[in-house]
């Protein structure tokens, strides 16, 4: 019997392939198609998640990383993105601080939870990727958040956490925020063994962590 190969499974081969062109024609496809543009968006970071993991093998190279990001962001270009992305009231319900921690350059997960927390009414500060604990605790200082976010992808980040909490607390503003991490490979355990408040694999349910701690629902 002949394999069937899916179209969330092509969309995923491309995107870990790094096949741009294939990739923004199967998006559009699948957006055509009825996929909602949230299943479209974990379909990619599935993508670049391997596109990750052949980095940690030696086998990919940072100009691969930044490659499957660049691909990333021209989805979020697409029509049926930027509406799911478009903020509906301007009320405001907190201040989040968000960044990709020391080691790694993935921005995928990130840039997602930061739209969707725009669309749910939180101010971001986007400190970018590759970000050290020192500038972590110069923003935080600067513009003191209710929530820093804590994103990574590969496995090494959770040391890479570990350190920027450890930098909080002697810094003394630990007690000041809440924190949240965001990464596939995270688990209660890295959650509590980095410090954190809370952690999640998807950024949909960190949208609903944040208010929850910040008593929004």
């Amino acid at each position: 019997m002949r394999n069937l190969i899916t179209l969330e499974d092509m969309i995923i081969k491309a995107v870990e392939e790094l096949d741009e062109d294939r990739v923004m024609k199967l998006a559009a496809r699948a957006l055509n198609s009825g996929m909602e543009p949230l299943t479209l968006l974990d379909l990619i970071k599935e993508g670049v998640r391997r596109v990750g993991k052949l980095y940690e093998n030696q086998k990919y190279f940072i100009a691969d990383l930044i490659m499957a990001g660049l691909i990333f962001k021209e989805v979020l270009e697409l029509e049926e993105m930027k509406i799911q992305f478009k903020r509906k009231d301007k009320k405001i319900l907190g201040k989040l601080l968000v960044g990709t921690v020391k080691g790694d350059l993935h921005d995928i997960g990130k840039d997602i939870f930061k739209g969707l927390m725009e669309v749910n009414g939180f101010e971001t500060i986007d400190l970018g990727v590759d970000v050290s604990e020192d500038l972590f605790i110069k923003n935080i200082i600067a513009y003191r958040p209710d929530i820093v976010g804590l994103s990574g992808v590969l496995t090494s980040t959770i040391e890479s956490m570990k350190e920027i909490v450890d930098a909080m607390i002697e810094a003394g503003v630990r007690n000041d925020v809440k924190i949240i991490l965001g990464g596939n490979h995270l688990t209660k355990e890295s959650c509590d063994y980095i410090g954190a408040d809370c952690y999640t694999n998807d950024a949909s349910l960190g949208v609903k962590l944040c208010k929850k701690m910040l008593g929004k629902i």
